[in-house]
């Protein structure tokens, strides 16, 4: 099971990036992944979450700026990102629980990681 993440980088406030995460090993069309992102000196959150059923879920600190959608012939799970503000500034992860029927488990649940990728957002 791999799961890659990629797509960050350096953008001002207000612009947008789509973050991709690349998965083998496993069905993605089965499973649950989210997205989540650790600024330093911060605990690791939830961004967004697809299950297997097409329900996603976001938190208020980015509904209706982030977007998750996957593609299951691709194998892509991805994460377009609008609207963006400094504190949005994180390693961004994506990772699959294997466990979880939907959506809505902690961060330390999750069974398989993405290396993560860096998101910078200037002011």
């Amino acid at each position: 099971v791999q799961l890659q993440a990629s797509g960050g980088g350096l953008v001002q406030s207000g612009g947008s990036l789509r973050l991709s995460c690349a998965t083998s090993g496993f069905a993605l069309r089965y499973f649950v992944v989210a997205w989540f992102r650790q600024a330093p000196g911060k605990e690791r959150e939830e961004v967004s979450c697809s299950s297997s059923d097409g329900s996603t879920t976001y938190p208020d600190s980015v509904k209706g700026r982030f977007t998750i959608s996957r593609d299951n012939a691709k194998r892509t799970v991805y994460l377009q990102m609008n609207s963006l503000k400094p504190e949005d500034t994180a390693v961004y992860y994506c990772a699959t629980d294997f466990e979880a029927p939907r959506c809505g488990s902690s961060w330390h649940r999750y069974d398989y990681w993405g290396q993560g990728t860096l998101v910078t957002v200037s002011s």
